[in-house]
């Protein structure tokens, strides 16, 4: 046994809950009850690990715990015993056994097609990769209570539909691949800069989408969106390590040394992306993957084919007219045709997205460009009062003063 520090314990739970929601969700043939068999078996693991140290072997004491649990239930529940029997039978299971299978299917079961689309991707951030409900809000843009009821309700239905937690047969992966594709992407969000006050990044979930989008893409191999997505975050991953300084600060994508990022990584992505291009079935990752492929290919920040990025831009909102993808194209036009054009675009967007960290920070910096100091620090601020990432927080905050 060895002791059990908030540190510890903290990187269990991110690390072992959700491969032990995905396999109990797997067995069970649910989700609503693993999430909760993996509640009541973390709340055991709370109440002995402090006093008695954590087991060599976490996740499979978890495991057990949560066996034990559902084999409880089934005394209880005479409805639900055979299913929750398989949980016992042979001994306590591995918790990674058929992890890779356990994660797919736990993914394509949360993207039920009867679910509505938004409910389909906040109940798989929950299920799948174990997200709080105040991360998952923070991604959709979306107040924490509304995100509560949404999961809650999608458990709901997914309950009373009966469907299975399994992958599902060849001809029934299209109506889902889109939601689990916003999914995967929406981990890697949530890993590459998280919303969290306490970690600026959070490599686990990172580690997680990418092996989910690999997983996607041999699933699907003649799926060109599915290999695109697989690009995209291979292209982002390339320069993952210039993204942060020594201290821990975030760099921006102009100031990064281009020298360290992974060229090998790089070519890999963008050779997937053509041959995906090369099906002719355009769709919005293959514009995203793109997007990153030439920012990652560019010489320098300066030498960026921005007339390219912001027609990639305009197609991506032809897909999805999503105010974040007009925000992001008002870079590009920033680039193409000045700041005033671009702060014009971007003011149209005020009424969305007021509550948006980044579409304060934009605006600040073109009117920075502009010579607008004062106004662009008080946009600073305004972005400042909405980020919770640390490393955020602490560029906002060297922004609006300099001094400190």
């Amino acid at each position: 046994m060895t002791g059990g520090s908030d540190e510890a314990l903290a990187g269990i739970y991110r690390t072992e809950l959700p491969r032990l929601r995905a396999a109990l969700a797997r067995r069970t043939g649910s989700v609503d009850l693993a999430d909760d068999l993996v509640q009541d078996a973390w709340v055991e693991a709370l109440d002995h690990w402090p006093r008695e140290g954590v087991p060599p072997n976490p996740g499979g004491w978890l495991m057990t715990t949560a066996s034990r649990k559902a084999v409880d239930r089934a005394r209880r529940d005479a409805a639900g015993a055979e299913k929750l029997r398989l949980l016992a039978s042979g001994g306590p299971p591995s918790a990674h056994a058929d992890d890779d299978e356990d994660r797919l299917a736990l993914v394509f079961g949360c993207c039920d097609p009867r679910l509505p689309r938004d409910s389909q991707v906040a109940l798989t951030l929950r299920a799948v990769c174990g997200l709080t409900t105040a991360e998952i809000a923070a991604a959709f843009l979306t107040p924490e209570a509304t995100m509560a009821q949404r999961i809650t309700r999608a458990k709901r239905l997914l309950r009373e539909s009966g469907a299975p937690v399994a992958v599902p047969e060849p001809d029934e992966l299209g109506p889902r691949l889109s939601a689990v594709l916003t999914v995967v992407y929406l981990v890697y969000n949530e890993g590459y800069l998280s919303s969290s006050a306490h970690v600026p990044q959070r490599r686990e979930l990172r580690i997680e989408s990418l092996e989910l989008a690999r997983l996607v893409d041999r699933l699907m191999p003649g799926e060109p969106e599915a290999a695109a997505l697989h690009a995209l975050i291979d292209l982002h991953e390339a320069r993952a390590a210039t993204r942060f300084d020594g201290w821990g600060r975030l760099v921006l994508l102009a100031d990064q040394d281009r020298s360290r990022w992974d060229t090998v990584r790089i070519d890999a992505a963008t050779e997937r992306l053509d041959a995906a291009l090369a099906k002719r079935r355009p769709g919005p990752f293959q514009a995203q993957a793109a997007i990153a492929a030439l920012h990652a290919t560019a010489a320098s920040y300066d030498e960026t084919d921005w007339p390219q990025i912001g027609m990639l831009y305009d197609r991506l909102a032809g897909w999805d007219d999503n105010p974040v993808i007009r925000l992001n194209g008002a870079i590009a036009l920033w680039k193409v045709r000045g700041a005033a054009v671009a702060l014009a675009e971007v003011d149209g967007l005020a009424a969305e997205l007021d509550g948006y960290r980044l579409f304060h920070a934009t605006r600040a910096a073109l009117l920075r460009d502009l010579d607008r100091d004062d106004e662009a620090r008080a946009a600073d601020r305004r972005a400042l009062d909405l980020a919770t990432n640390t490393a955020e927080r602490a560029l906002l905050r060297s922004r609006v003063d300099p001094v400190s």
